[in-house]
């Protein structure tokens, strides 16, 4: 089945989402005449999701997935089934605002470099902070470690404005991801290969290695509950969070830096292995081992992802949104807890 969208399609990926749909669901229909169309995507749900959308949601296209097999084969899956200019690839614990809609869209049309962006994200819980995944923009230091704005490895900033810009960023949010579609597919879509996180960074890395730039609009808001599939910290994130990272270095990265920098990634999460096991967290210590073994075992797979994606890489890709220190030394030598700390600014969005 093929779902014709307005000008954007509103994605939601849901997995026994049924009760995020009772509490988000009815703003972001009501909010849905500003431009967009909504899908929800039901991800082989065991609770009634999809009933209840047929009942209380008929103007809602509804896409059903017999198997579930992760965050980015969800949305692989359900993206081939929906045309339009623009996709939002929004969770379905998102809570939306009022408004949350055109700031993002007039970017989009303004840029037209920009092949993808997302809005200032906060925690559900705590409104007044940001959320972990997304915050006010991500960003990579030079030695491939990722963090935000308005989030510094653990540490969360609360919102005082002074994230309310719109600049460049390194990857976007999965979460609340607006994309070109057609640039989307041109890349190749999320890797289904990496279940679940950063599979949005690594789109991001190849959207930039082919020559386009992704933003942060701080005009428009939107609310994270956040763990309510993988949980925070658990040893599952843990895996996909070590393993992944490694899968988006060996894919993205030239040559040039990957022999050096690899060889330094596997000390620096040797030490993250070691850390967890003088703190008695002997589970987490396994999990970095095992996420290392699982990577290495599938190092003939990962090498054909690699090759594929460097097929794409433009002769300028854009390098404007990588901090050239290491985020690693600034939080734990330095100190460091705030963005605007390490004196160093991401550009402002340019047409």
């Amino acid at each position: 089945m093929l779902i014709t969208a307005q000008d954007t399609a509103v994605v939601i990926l849901s997995y026994n989402g049924k009760k995020w749909h009772e509490l988000f669901l009815p703003l972001i229909v009501a909010e849905a005449p500003s431009g967009y169309s909504v899908v929800v995507v039901d991800n082989a749900s065991t609770d009634d999701t999809a009933d209840y959308i047929r009942t209380h949601f008929p103007g809602v296209s509804l896409l059903q997935i017999a198997v579930n097999k992760g965050f980015a084969h969800g949305y692989a899956e359900a993206l081939k089934q929906i045309s339009s200019k623009y996709y939002v690839l929004l969770s379905a614990d998102f809570e939306v605002t009022p408004g949350w809609f055109p700031p993002l869209h007039q970017a989009m049309e303004q840029h037209p470099q920009m092949a993808a962006c997302q809005p200032k994200i906060r925690y559900y819980r705590e409104r007044e902070k940001f959320e972990y995944a997304g915050a006010a923009g991500g960003f990579k230091d030079t030695f491939g470690y990722m963090f935000c704005r308005g989030r510094v490895l653990d540490e969360i900033e609360s919102d005082q404005g002074q994230y309310d810009d719109n600049v460049e960023i390194f990857w976007a949010s999965g979460g609340c991801l607006f994309v070109r579609a057609e640039l989307y597919h041109k890349v190749g879509g999320l890797d289904d290969e990496f279940y679940a996180h950063q599979e949005e960074i690594d789109l991001c890395w190849r959207l930039q290695n082919a020559g386009y730039t992704v933003g942060y609009i701080g005009s428009s808001t939107v609310y994270h509950v956040g763990g309510s599939v993988i949980s925070y910290g658990s040893p599952q994130k843990l895996f996909y969070n070590f393993r992944n990272s490694l899968i988006i270095l060996l894919k993205n990265e030239p040559l040039r830096r990957l022999v050096w920098l690899f060889p330094v990634r596997l000390v620096l999460d040797g030490v993250a292995g070691l850390h967890f096991m003088m703190q008695g967290k002997f589970r987490e210590c396994f999990t970095v081992i095992k996420a290392h073994f699982n990577f290495y075992g599938s190092l003939g797979k990962w090498m054909k992802h690699r090759r594929q994606a460097r097929r794409l890489v433009s002769a300028q890709p854009v390098k404007r949104s990588v901090y050239k220190g290491s985020i690693v030394w600034q939080y734990f030598i330095k100190k460091t807890r705030r963005f605007s700390e390490l004196n160093w600014k991401p550009q402002p969005l340019k047409p």
